[in-house]
């Protein structure tokens, strides 16, 4: 006897009651709702015994397992569970259904439960809209800084070859750089990677440290160097060249 299917059956079965013999169902956290949904339990209890008595199979319950999980109150989710299933369906399009279902919180659905099916479809429709033009609204934000990113990192691609900047120099020179003292890391300036070596390279609270995490075949080391002006420079116009993907 699966607990979960009991109470779904007997939510289900509360909401059809309270529709089939009252005007305005009562709200979700009276005792009036609550002492239905036990006697539902009970019956829902016993009908699962009988059938288990008899020698036949449960069917499988009904349930939104693939919808998300309705956010809000314990007592209006149970209320809400109902609502949801039966508005649903008065939803043709499958966007806008998978949208509402689990955009909307528990309050909002009980909300709706006198509303009329066309009301409710224009408040969902309009919602599902403004919905919409947001995500299109931050997704055009989003393409723009990403080309404007990408237009920086091209100018500083042809910086560094310009100057003739390398990974293995950058590499090389920070190898012959004299160690300093462990400072606590800030931004990252560049990361390098050559030949099963990986560097990245970090400013520092130490205007005068650099700090480098290497990951290469005999480990990781972590260790800091001595900035040098010319160096960070580098570092700096080749991190601008290749950015985080």
């Amino acid at each position: 006897m699966d607990p979960k299917a009991l109470r779904e059956e007997a939510i289900e079965a509360t909401g059809r009651f309270f529709a089939d013999h009252r005007d305005v169902p009562p709200d979700p956290d009276s005792e009036e709702w609550e002492a239905e949904y036990r006697r539902q339990f009970e019956l829902a209890k016993k009908r699962a015994a009988a059938k288990r008595s008899a020698g036949i199979a449960p069917a499988p319950a009904a349930s939104d397992d693939k919808l998300p999980e309705i956010r809000g109150a314990p007592a209006q989710q149970r209320w809400a569970v109902t609502i949801r299933a039966e508005r649903l369906k008065a939803i043709q399009n499958k966007d806008v259904r998978g949208w509402v279902a689990g955009a909307w919180t528990a309050k909002e659905w009980v909300d709706t439960r006198d509303l009329p099916t066309p009301m409710f479809l224009r408040r969902v429709e309009l919602q599902y809209a403004d919905h919409r033009r947001e995500a299109e609204a931050q997704a055009s934000v989003l393409r723009t800084e990403q080309q404007a990113k990408a237009a920086e990192a091209a100018i500083a691609q042809r910086q560094v070859q310009a100057a003739g900047i390398t990974v293995q120099g950058l590499i090389e020179l920070i190898d012959a750089s004299t160690r300093a003292a462990a400072a606590p890391r800030k931004a990252k300036l560049a990361e390098l990677a050559v030949e099963g070596r990986s560097l990245r390279v970090f400013e520092t609270e130490n205007p005068a440290v650099l700090m480098v995490i290497e990951n290469a075949k005999a480990g990781r080391a972590e260790y800091c160097i001595e900035r040098d002006a010319g160096l960070a420079a580098d570092l700096t116009l080749f991190g601008r060249a290749t950015p985080p993907s």
